[in-house]
């Protein structure tokens, strides 16, 4: 691997930025918490893997639509780092929004009837997919580990990396959960958590809008 230090910050802050949106609750997340606690855990933790397979979706479709969209128009990155600046301080533009309300998180269990955990596997997948949210966000997250000339293996570190990630995360919701009093817990300290989040939001959008590489 060619310049492994040069890239390593460039992946952390994208393993940095993917933790800290699965931190805040989306519907992908209050879905499987919401499964966890009103059909069973085993069901939660099927919506958990579904939703964590979209997530790797969404991880590949960016870094080689990206990758091809440099490889024909190199100058496009700054255009892409530019996107991804601006939709990060919209995420902590929302973060800093959500930390100052006081309406608790909402966790309610799908609509649609009781399904196989096959079907909750489905279910889960279709939910991150069918989220507009999550590609753009996909494109900062990509785009904060990107420089010019970055090779190939960059993209595939951040692609593994972030699923693994979200694979144990997303479980972690599941298990921890299925019982009221963990989002009780979490509903207690969920002002905090979004404004480490926004402020963490911001610091990466600023990155990406004044990085030249």
């Amino acid at each position: 691997m060619q310049d492994f230090s040069t890239y390593l910050p460039g992946i952390i802050l994208a393993y940095s930025a993917f933790l800290l949106a699965i931190a805040s609750p989306g519907p992908n997340i209050l879905a499987v918490i919401g499964t966890s606690m009103s059909v069973s855990r085993q069901s939660g933790i099927s919506l958990a893997l579904g939703v964590a397979s979209g997530s790797f979706t969404w991880a590949l479709l960016t870094v080689f639509g990206l990758s091809a969209i440099l490889a024909t128009y190199a100058s496009a990155l700054l255009l892409i780092k530019i996107f991804g600046g601006l939709y990060l301080l919209w995420l902590a533009y929302k973060s800093f929004k959500s930390a100052a309300s006081t309406h608790d998180i909402e966790a309610k269990e799908l609509a649609g009837g009781r399904r196989t955990p096959f079907g909750y596997f489905q279910r889960g997948y279709i939910i991150q997919m069918t989220n507009p949210k999550a590609a753009l966000a996909w494109v900062a997250i990509i785009s904060l580990g990107l420089q010019e000339g970055a090779p190939l293996w960059v993209g595939a570190a951040i692609v593994i990396g972030t699923f693994i990630m979200s694979i144990v995360i997303h479980v972690l919701y599941a298990v921890a959960f299925s019982t009221p009093a963990m989002v009780r817990i979490y509903g207690s300290a969920r002002r905090v958590i979004q404004g480490v989040l926004g402020t963490f939001f911001a610091f990466a959008g600023l990155h990406l809008l004044t990085s030249r590489s």
